[in-house]
């Protein structure tokens, strides 16, 4: 029986750890497709663009230039909208000289020089040193030394290849610009909006749990936040690379020159969002280290953490509803007051330099709401300092000693 009784715990255990790996296994599945379809809905827009723009190039240079092999238009046009979002404009420039670089050299070095394989290579180094001697890009390098191969490789079989590389780049670059500002405009606030939600997300969610790791004192929960919370840097860069896109837009896209004035609130707001990033990840830092110190957690400390959090998500609503972002200024304020607190009853070392953070990335959230850093750092220190007494305190003085001063702002 015992033997008996001693399997069937055993089975229990099995099953029990093999059902929570099985959940483990479905929860990442359905968080992994989540990041797929999110990134088909961001891609949605470029890839349209993309495949308009092909084929207006293919048949502006077939149809109407009588181009019977038009490859190299389409190419350019797909070529422009693959470069960085926000500087396709640059990049149809960069293409052109490019090409203009690649043709010259394989047009002069063929003539001295002939065709073959160590001429290909003298051609492609030399496209390479010249652009860079002149300070060109890499889009610039890349360009000329492609043009170059072209050149030297389809030239012995193709009679006048240069003339109509040279056009196709000014065909595809003119035209993907066309798509971009007047066919297939993207909506630039909509694009922000979609790229803002995984930076905002994931600050906001490492915030709470980093709250409630300070309520339990759970220094894994803690330490796995701040582990999160450093792989930002994709989701940030989406973020600023939408807002340099949609900069782009607003600039050569007579349609959308009217959404100009709710642009500048994201795009002003791009910085401090990066620094209240930097300054969470010393919060939540030293908020593992406090713990594993045992130093004390007043409970408004905790509350002052899940208020940033809050006041980060507020932002993110009101940014995406075009409405003044009210809600998150008045919960930043509120972590800033609850962190005084916290403050008042007393922490240690850590906990000095968590109740620093929280009121340096409340006022990060505040500038990126629109308020300037003067007026912004003034209602911090305003908030920090209008404490009530603690709960339960005799009449006539406070539960704790107040500190002498308050840990500096940033």
């Amino acid at each position: 029986m015992r033997r008996g009784g001693l399997r069937d715990t055993l089975s229990d255990v099995d099953s029990a750890r093999i059902a929570e790996a099985v959940e483990q296994l479905r929860a990442r599945g359905r968080a992994t497709l989540h990041d797929r379809l999110h990134r088909v809905r961001m891609a949605f827009g470029l890839a349209l663009q993309a495949g308009v723009a092909a084929a207006l190039a293919w048949f502006a240079a077939h149809e109407l230039l009588g181009n019977p092999q038009p490859v190299f238009a389409p190419i350019s046009a797909v070529g422009t909208l693959a470069a960085s979002v926000g500087q396709r404009l640059r990049r149809t420039v960069e293409l052109i000289i490019g090409v203009a670089v690649g043709v010259l050299l394989g047009d002069v070095l063929i003539y001295f020089l002939g065709t073959g394989g160590w001429q290909l290579g003298l051609v492609v180094t030399s496209a390479i040193l010249l652009t860079i001697f002149f300070g060109g890009s890499v889009a610039v390098v890349i360009q000329a030394a492609a043009t170059a191969v072209l050149i030297v490789t389809l030239s012995p079989s193709t009679q006048d290849l240069e003339i109509p590389r040279f056009v196709d780049a000014f065909i595809g670059g003119g035209i993907a610009l066309l798509v971009t500002a007047i066919l297939l405009p993207l909506d630039p606030l909509r694009v922000i909006n979609r790229a803002a939600r995984p930076a905002l997300d994931l600050l906001s969610e490492q915030l709470d749990v980093c709250a409630e790791a300070l309520r339990r004192r759970d220094r894994d929960s803690a330490q796995r936040a701040l582990e999160r919370l450093r792989e930002n840097k994709e989701e940030l860069a989406t973020f600023i690379e939408a807002i340099e896109g949609a900069k782009e837009t607003i600039t050569i896209s007579p349609a959308r020159w009217h959404r100009r004035s709710e642009l500048t609130h994201y795009a002003e707001a791009a910085d401090p969002i990066d620094r209240a990033m930097r300054n969470s990840g010393t919060l939540i830092r030293r908020s593992v280290t406090l713990i594993e110190d045992e130093e004390p957690i007043p409970e408004p400390m905790p509350d002052a953490v899940a208020h940033l959090a809050e006041s980060v998500r507020l932002l993110r609503q009101e940014f995406a509803a075009g409405e003044e972002p009210t809600k998150a200024r008045e919960r930043s304020l509120r972590a800033v007051s609850e962190a005084g607190r916290a403050y008042a009853q007393g922490v240690g070392f850590s906990g000095s330099v968590v109740i620093a953070q929280v009121r340096t990335t409340a006022s990060d959230l505040l500038v990126a709401s629109g308020i300037q850093q003067e007026d912004a750092n003034r209602l911090v220190r305003k908030s920090f300092g209008e404490q009530d007494k603690p709960a339960g305190a005799p009449v006539g003085q406070d539960a704790a000693p107040k500190p002498p001063a308050a840990p500096p702002l940033g």
